[in-house]
């Protein structure tokens, strides 16, 4: 598929095929593709949890869901095939540029004006969904509420240093998948965003 065609097909799907895992080549390319993503100082102080078996996927949900009823979302979502938590670790930029080549002799945070450990992170995210799209898949980026950090963390035995900016959720649109109502809003123009020398 043509790169511009890709990106004119990427959008959230929300509903897979339960039937229909995800081959373990396009899962292998997802991960490949995603780790060439940029990051700051060539620091790739990402790290993905990948969860593709029932009981891991089962686990996961119970951990970063309330224990109620799943609403339509929710039981939609949880037929993904396979799930993809992209984790930054923001020592490894700290690290990164506290050596020599950086100019920085210490781990001083205030100098990042913003998180680029989660930025380059959902960057990798971003080219997960790519692929996705790219393979014949839906995808989805979603959060995990920050309530259920510690939940997520104690299931799965991620480090503290760890921080899960979401989760991608792969698979075969299934039959119940549709556009999301906020899509009605419409998309902003590219003459409603760009300032062009000046704003």
């Amino acid at each position: 598929m043509e790169f511009a065609e890709v990106v004119r097909r990427r959008r959230m799907v929300r509903d897979y095929d339960p039937n229909r895992p995800v081959p373990p080549e396009v899962r292998e390319r997802l991960l490949a593709h995603a780790i060439r993503a940029p990051s700051a100082g060539f620091s790739q102080g990402w790290a993905f949890l990948v969860l593709e078996t029932p009981g891991d996927r089962e686990r996961f949900w119970a951990a970063t869901t309330e224990g109620t009823a799943p609403d339509g979302w929710l039981t939609r979502m949880r037929r993904a095939p396979l799930l993809v938590v992209p984790l930054s670790d923001k020592s490894a930029y700290l690290d990164r540029y506290a050596e020599p080549d950086k100019g920085w002799t210490d781990r001083d945070e205030s100098r990042w004006p913003v998180p680029y450990w989660d930025v380059d992170t959902g960057m990798a995210a971003l080219l997960m969904l790519l692929t996705a799209v790219d393979e014949g898949l839906g995808a989805c980026f979603f959060g995990i509420p920050p309530q259920r950090l510690g939940p997520f963390r104690e299931a799965f035995g991620v480090p503290d240093r760890y921080r899960p900016v979401g989760c991608v959720s792969v698979g075969y649109p299934g039959a119940e998948d549709r556009r999301s109502p906020s899509l009605r809003r419409g998309r902003r123009g590219v003459q409603e965003v760009v300032h062009r020398g000046r704003w």
